[in-house]
């Protein structure tokens, strides 16, 4: 799907600030609240909004310890099989196959530092996991919601 100028507008404004009205987006890019709305329409219909969601701060639901943990392998496990597993610990937030000596990079949020162990220990458990490699986040500084920046 191409995007045009507006559709990339009306993506920044829904990013920052998903509950906005289809009347308010349709002022600020200069379009009525019905063509907002066919638009926004069109977007998720083509796959480009993939869902509107609550934003909920980790730490008020009890999960103050973040980590960035290299999942490293013996033999090359296919993606597949990462994903299957990797779903099944709720810990697990985001997870990617990379490059590099890791085979995988997986951010996890655990309650406090015993509970980031219990999950250390589940991860390699899994029988293909050799090593991982674990930075611990002390103070998160920002995060942007949806994809890359538009425009």
């Amino acid at each position: 799907m191409r995007l045009d100028q507006l559709d990339e507008q009306i993506i920044r404004i829904l990013t920052r600030e998903g509950r906005r009205s289809f009347a308010a987006i349709g002022q600020e890019v200069g379009l009525s609240a019905p063509a907002t709305k066919r638009r926004v329409d069109r977007l998720v219909a083509g796959g480009t909004i993939t869902g509107f969601a609550a934003q909920v701060d980790p730490a008020a639901m009890g999960w103050g310890t973040e980590a960035y943990i290299e999942l490293h392998c013996s033999g090359q496990p296919r993606p597949a099989v990462l994903t299957t597993d990797l779903e099944g610990i709720p810990e697990v937030v985001s997870a990617c196959t990379v490059t590099g000596e890791a085979q995988a990079l997986l951010r996890v949020r655990a309650a406090d530092v015993r509970h980031f162990e219990k999950v250390l220990e589940r991860l390699t458990a899994l029988s293909y996991v050799s090593h991982t490699k674990t930075t611990l986040v002390l103070t998160p500084l920002f995060e942007r919601t949806g994809a890359a920046p538009v425009g």
